[in-house]
């Protein structure tokens, strides 16, 4: 399997850089070295890059594969004169095509994430996560009505990482709440939850990935065994079904693909991209 060193250079945090880059990366069978060079926003930062991206290059025998998100011109002809690697300059690529179709010049702002004190998008985001966290595995039934996003299902199926992804990517307020043996004898959702079906999402997860989830956490447990995994999924999925619920398996999905896929099902209103 043939490795290569990539580099994300960026002037601000390199997520954007990153996440392309990886994007990309995934289409190919190769393991590459990650080296991240955030905040590279002065003329000498450019230089102290190319000096490892050359170095990089001399070791390895290899070119680097580079993949840049920077504004600044200067910055980036440092590195586009003097980068060893393989150079793929995202916003040369997208933005500049971009503002002669759209006859707009690009703001040029470095990074998602600047002049936080006065964007209220970023506030209502910290709101949101502030949101998460305290409704997290049914925590607080408090203002669940202020929830855009209400994960259910059973113990360790990926409630909680979806709903702080769902958070902090897309500024939503996600409660997420277990499934457990009591709901399963009602054989009725949580009572907390019924005025706000809607807003409900169910995941799921296979029993045997399951159980070994919750061996990690308690090992030879009747939490974890395989059995009570099994009873616990199927009337989970069930109790889903009967409520008319909508719901996936987690069992091979990212979190992002989880996701998407419960957005284009709720279709939330309060939605930032």
């Amino acid at each position: 399997m043939p490795t290569r060193t990539v580099f994300f250079v960026s002037d601000g945090t390199g997520i954007t850089a990153e996440t392309f880059g990886n994007a990309i990366l995934a289409q190919f069978e190769m393991k590459p070295r990650h080296v991240r060079l955030p905040f590279t926003d002065t003329v000498d930062k450019a230089h102290q890059a190319v000096r490892q991206i050359s170095h990089t290059a001399e070791v390895e025998g290899k070119k680097p594969i580079v993949f840049t998100t920077l504004v600044s011109k200067e910055v980036l002809n440092v590195i586009q004169q003097g980068c060893e690697g393989m150079l793929l300059d995202m916003f040369g690529t997208f933005v500049r095509p971009l503002e002669l179709e759209l006859g707009l010049k690009s703001n040029h702002r470095i990074g998602r994430f600047s002049d936080v004190s006065q964007s209220k998008a970023y506030h209502d985001r910290i709101d949101a996560i502030n949101f998460s966290l305290a409704h997290d595995d049914g925590q607080s039934n408090r203002d669940l009505e202020q929830s855009d996003i209400i994960l259910v299902g059973v113990s360790r199926s990926g409630k909680t990482p979806t709903s702080l992804y769902l958070s902090m990517q897309y500024g939503l307020k996600a409660s997420n709440y277990p499934l457990i043996p009591e709901d399963f004898e009602r054989r009725q959702l949580p009572p907390a939850l019924v005025p706000h079906r809607k807003k409900i999402f169910g995941l799921s997860i296979q029993p045997e990935r399951l159980s070994e989830i919750r061996n990690e956490r308690r090992p030879n447990s009747r939490y974890a065994s395989i059995e009570n995994c099994r009873m616990e999924v199927s009337e989970a999925e069930a109790m889903m079904r009967r409520a008319g619920i909508r719901w996936l398996s987690t069992t091979t999905k990212s979190i992002e693909e989880i996701a998407t896929t419960i957005l284009q099902e709720l279709q939330p209103e309060r939605l930032e991209y």
